[in-house]
């Protein structure tokens, strides 16, 4: 037991705005507008820490619809670290979010690797990991087949999302695809759509996320179209490592590995098609 626990409570909106600070300062290369998105997807997801009257952590307890939930952007201020505060914030978060959630309950979440055997000990279970990667984007010339996602109508987008996603989340998609500065893109085939990808501003360059697509090649279409949106830039990638198309698309580009997470699920990991998985959403909302 902490001899001076903190207050565990809903976060503010500005608050969010200082956690995605933290997160930049820790290299998590955050997206510019992911703060207004992820606020608008679940206002009562944020939970913050305080000491003294002070915001010293906080994360997210994502709810989609009760039917799946997602713990991310855990984070202590580094002045508190090494006290016990962050398993006591983490614990409370799983703890609510669980309360949150339809029976069985589900949660998702992306852990750095050094925290992995700490987070199994807390319930949740390996699943496989998600690699970053990184190029330099290029003009290449753009597959006639690819067209702006906006062209789409959304009923067909969010069908195909909640395919590759474990539970509908069509008010965070709406927002997603569309987001200051991003860029979205997809393949149709017989009038069903077969791939789709979305890029989006960060602090540092740019993040695909995520990229879904029935074939590798898609996949590939999809990423030149979406990195000759903006050529000379640095794109990063989150990859699942379970798909081997995925991973011989990142080589095949070549892509550098910059980073990674462990992917652990409390409960039942979902029955994705992980094979057209070539890209997660986010580390932070799934």
């Amino acid at each position: 037991m902490l001899e001076n626990p903190p207050l565990i409570r809903k976060m503010s909106r500005p608050e969010l705005d200082i956690l995605v600070e933290w997160a930049a300062g820790e290299g998590w290369n955050p997206g510019l507008h992911d703060a207004d998105i992820f606020w608008a997807t679940d206002p009562e997801a944020f939970i913050a820490a305080e000491l003294e009257g002070e915001l010293i952590g906080g994360g997210s307890i994502v709810s989609y619809g009760g039917q799946f939930g997602f713990m991310g952007f855990f984070i202590v201020h580094p002045d508190f670290r090494s006290r016990g505060i962050g398993n006591h914030l983490w614990h409370e978060r799983l703890r609510r979010l669980i309360a949150r959630l339809d029976e069985p309950a589900v949660i998702g979440m992306d852990g750095v690797f050094d925290m992995q055997a700490w987070y199994a000990r807390g319930g949740f279970r390996f699943a496989g990991r998600d690699l970053r990667f990184e190029l330099t984007a290029d003009a290449t010339a753009v597959r006639e087949r690819v067209i702006d996602l906006s062209t789409v109508p959304f009923p067909l987008v969010d069908a195909y999302d909640q395919r590759h996603f474990p539970a509908p989340r069509s008010d965070f998609l709406r927002r997603w695809i569309a987001s200051p500065g991003s860029h979205a893109r997809g393949v149709m085939e017989d009038r069903k759509l077969v791939a789709y990808g979305v890029i989006r501003p960060c602090v540092s360059g740019y993040k695909i996320g995520p990229l879904f697509a029935n074939r590798p090649g898609l996949a590939r279409d999809v990423l030149h179209a979406l990195c000759s949106q903006v050529p000379g830039q640095a794109v990063y990638l989150d990859v699942p490592e379970v798909n081997s198309e995925a991973m011989a698309l990142a080589r095949a580009e070549g892509m550098t590995e910059v980073f990674g997470c462990a992917k652990m699920y409390y409960g039942p990991a979902p029955k994705l098609p992980e094979h057209e998985i070539f890209g997660v959403t986010t580390f932070e909302l799934g």
